[in-house]
C-alpha cells in the first residue's frame, strides 16, 4: 500500500496510535508532503519539545520507505483542479489540505488522515481513521 500522510496521521503515529502504526508498518511506500513537513515545523517551533520533535521527524524521514514529496508545477495543476471542483460543489477546504491531496494524487497514494473533509476530494482516495 502507498500512503501519503497528512499532519494528523504523522502526529498520531508519533503518539503511538495503534491504527496508524499498524498501517505504516504494512506500507510499502510512505510519502510525506513538503506541506506537511512545514506544518510540523510550525507546530514544533510553537511547542516546548522542539529538539525532540525535530529529531523524531528527521529519523522518520530517513526511513527507507519514506519519501518527502515536493510541490512542483504538476502538483500546482492538480491543486487547481481540486480547488475548482470543491468550489463548484460549495465545499471549501483548508488550503494546505488541498495541497496535501494534490501531492497524494500526483504520487498515486492514499491519504492517511483523521480529517473527515478529505472525503470531499474526489481526485484522491483517503483512509480516514
Amino acid at each position: 500500500m502507498r500512503l501519503c500522510l497528512d499532519t494528523s496521521a504523522y502526529s498520531n503515529f508519533q503518539r503511538g496510535e495503534p491504527r496508524v502504526v499498524e498501517r505504516l508498518d504494512r506500507a510499502e511506500w510512505i510519502g510525506i508532503p513538503a506541506v506537511v513537513v512545514g506544518e510540523l515545523w510550525a507546530g514544533f517551533l510553537l511547542g516546548t519539545r522542539v529538539d525532540e520533535n525535530i529529531a523524531a521527524l528527521e529519523e522518520f524521514l530517513r526511513h527507507r520507505v519514506v519519501e518527502t514529496l515536493p510541490v512542483d508545477g504538476e502538483t500546482g495543476r492538480i491543486f487547481g483542479e481540486i480547488f475548482l471542483d470543491l468550489r463548484r460543489k460549495g465545499h471549501p477546504l483548508p488550503t494546505n489540505d488541498m495541497w496535501i491531496a494534490a501531492t497524494a494524487a500526483q504520487s498515486g497514494a492514499t491519504v492517511l488522515t483523521f480529517d473527515e473533509h478529505f472525503r470531499e476530494i474526489a481526485r484522491v482516495s483517503a483512509l480516514i481513521l
